[in-house]
């Protein structure tokens, strides 16, 4: 076991978990809601969250990411049952992709981000985590629109 394993996926894995509770409260109806301008629907926000896990994933087996990754059954941005099993295939891989990393490389092979950016792996991770949140933050905006409940992990580290 390498020491973000180790030392930091317990935790990261609790963000993670919001996504399951945030799927537990929708409905395939609610996956279709924007508040209107230019927002994308609901169910596209999910899709977008998904995608930016595969660009993660794979900077973990590259070392290097890129996001230009696109889910090519956009019919899951409707399915809440389609979006649970591809959230845990992701998450599935992300684990294997980062317990797959040796001490060695997690201390010495940085991730190239683009642009020179070369960041260590568990700064990597932490990153990702940051997706998550500031995805929670978008999302917190339409389940309050749709009356939706939060559950308390959501509100006592979301809002």
């Amino acid at each position: 076991m390498n020491r973000i394993v180790s030392e930091q996926y317990g935790l990261f894995r609790l963000y993670q978990r919001l996504r399951d509770q945030l799927l537990a409260t929708l409905t395939d109806a609610d996956l279709a809601f924007t508040p209107g301008g230019a927002n994308p629907p609901l169910g596209e926000l999910c899709l977008e969250i998904g995608e930016t896990e595969r660009a993660y994933i794979d900077s973990f087996r590259n070392f290097s990411q890129r996001f230009d990754y696109r889910q090519g059954d956009r019919s899951l941005a409707g399915s809440v049952p389609g979006l649970q099993a591809w959230y845990e295939q992701l998450d599935a891989e992300l684990y294997a992709a980062v317990a797959a990393l040796s001490d060695e490389e997690i201390a010495n092979r940085p991730i190239d981000r683009g642009n020179g950016f070369l960041v260590p792996a568990n700064v990597q991770l932490h990153i990702y985590q940051e997706a998550l949140i500031i995805f929670y933050g978008k999302v917190t905006v339409y389940l309050k629109l749709l009356g939706k409940p939060m559950s308390a992990q959501w509100q006592h580290w979301i809002g």
